[in-house]
């Protein structure tokens, strides 16, 4: 059994990683929200829409959990990676919306259960199919993270902002100057290594 709290701390772990990806999205155009800026195509708006697909599959579908609304890019007749952007007439404000209701879906689910209760996850190997609540929640929390990491990048590619928070970059002091100072030493070890 766990110990107390600690799903309280999986939940805010879960919820800072959802709040570090949609502040990503602040100030920016819907040109710029849309934007594939790698050769895969990785987008900010692209990023939510998928992470609103995960949470309501692990957090809804995984544990008998139905929501109300469909989403049909998780259809089995999809185009597939459709759930990594957004077309033209999906909207900033209906993806967005629709994450932070899904969101909801998944913190009802998080409440209600303990760690402990088990789901099943129908697209998984069936070995490892039957997951606990505690799983899930860890799964989430590295997915949500790990596609937060690529907004900060993504983002920092289209305007410079950098960091976790609007509030608290958590990044080191240094104006535009010193951040290409610091760039351009890297670049000259970085020669230098493969000089070796």
């Amino acid at each position: 059994m766990a110990e107390p709290g600690a799903k309280s701390d999986l939940h805010l772990y879960l919820r800072t990683a959802r709040e570090a990806l949609l502040w990503k999205l602040d100030g920016l155009s819907e040109y710029d929200i849309r934007r594939p800026l790698t050769p895969t195509g990785t987008n900010l708006l692209g990023l939510i829409k998928h992470l609103t697909g995960c949470e309501l599959g692990y957090f809804g579908i995984t544990f008998g959990r139905p929501f109300d609304e469909p989403l049909p890019w998780l259809t089995d007749d999809a185009e597939p990676n459709v759930d990594m952007w957004a077309t033209a007439d999906e909207s900033r404000e209906e993806i967005v919306g629709l994450y932070h209701r899904v969101c909801a879906h998944s913190d009802a689910t998080i409440d209600e259960l303990a760690l402990d209760d088990a789901g099943t996850v129908p697209h998984w190997p069936d070995d490892r199919k039957r997951i606990t609540l505690h799983r899930v929640l860890v799964h989430m929390i590295a997915e949500t993270h790990r596609h937060a990491g690529h907004a900060d990048i993504i983002r920092e590619l289209i305007d410079g902002a950098t960091g976790l928070r609007r509030e608290n970059d958590n990044m080191p002091p240094g104006d535009r100057a010193w951040w290409q100072a610091y760039r351009d030493r890297l670049e000259n070890v970085a020669r230098q290594a493969d000089r070796g």
